[in-house]
């Protein structure tokens, strides 16, 4: 990864002069508190890439929408990337869960096209904070291969490529990974090393209590900390909290 957060700092120079560009002390809240908490409580430092991966139905694409549309709302020029699933499925999920605002959406799966897009919405929206959410980082080819091949490396080269334009760029990136039916991360375990963030989605089964509820986990944070667990109700219209656990 050519990771473009130098910007021509000199090699040696004493930290105390380095100096933070505007952009990045400014968070950029999502209109959700519990999300807004799981990324240090006051949301997302621009810049900042997240994995997101939970377990099978634990309901990621639904709090990726949720989360699409609060942006939005807030202020963001945020696009859904669907890989997984059409369009017209993703429509009829927004309105199961009567999300208002909107989105913009695509279906490419080709990184370098995808990134182009972006780039087209960004100089649309010059003055707003720039999200994207990838729906799943599994689908995405990196455009090594002519043909569309993807293989067992073509995840980690998607990542960093998107990686690579939300650090020159400022922008935000979610990217949804796949996990496997005992809950573990599909593919490298150097995924998790690439990006600011890690956070997890699974459907709590030990808790009496609490049985069924959404645990959202923040398992690593670079900008905010991490060790913050959530514990969210899943209804017809979406998320609540009903607990959480917090090492701030």
């Amino acid at each position: 990864m050519k990771l473009n957060v130098s910007r021509n700092i000199p090699f040696g120079l004493n930290i105390k002069d380095v100096e933070v560009p505007k952009a990045l002390r400014t968070k950029i809240r999502t209109g959700l508190d519990y999300f807004d908490a799981a990324m240090g409580g006051k949301g997302f430092t621009p810049s900042v890439v997240t994995l997101f991966t939970g377990t099978p139905g634990a309901g990621k694409t639904t709090m990726m929408l949720t989360l699409a549309d609060s942006l939005t709302a807030n202020g963001a020029a945020v696009v859904f990337n669907t890989g997984e699933e059409s369009l017209f499925q993703v429509k009829m999920v927004t309105e199961r869960l009567h999300l208002r605002h909107g989105f913009m959406a695509g279906s490419e799966t080709h990184v370098p096209t995808l990134l182009e897009q972006c780039d087209a919405i960004r100089a649309r929206n010059p003055k707003k904070p720039f999200f994207i959410i990838v729906d799943s980082l599994q689908t995405m080819d990196d455009g090594k291969y002519s043909d569309g091949h993807i293989n067992s490396r073509s995840a980690e080269r998607a990542l960093a490529m998107i990686t690579n334009y939300c650090k020159e760029h400022n922008g935000c990136a979610l990217v949804i990974g796949q996990v496997n039916k005992g809950g573990q991360m599909a593919g490298s375990n150097k995924l998790k090393h690439m990006v600011d963030a890690h956070i997890h989605l699974s459907v709590e089964e030990r808790d009496a209590e609490l049985a069924g509820c959404r645990v959202l986990e923040t398992q690593k944070n670079r900008f905010g900390g991490a060790g913050h667990a959530f514990f969210l109700r899943l209804n017809a219209n979406g998320f609540k909290e009903v607990a959480r656990v917090s090492c701030s």
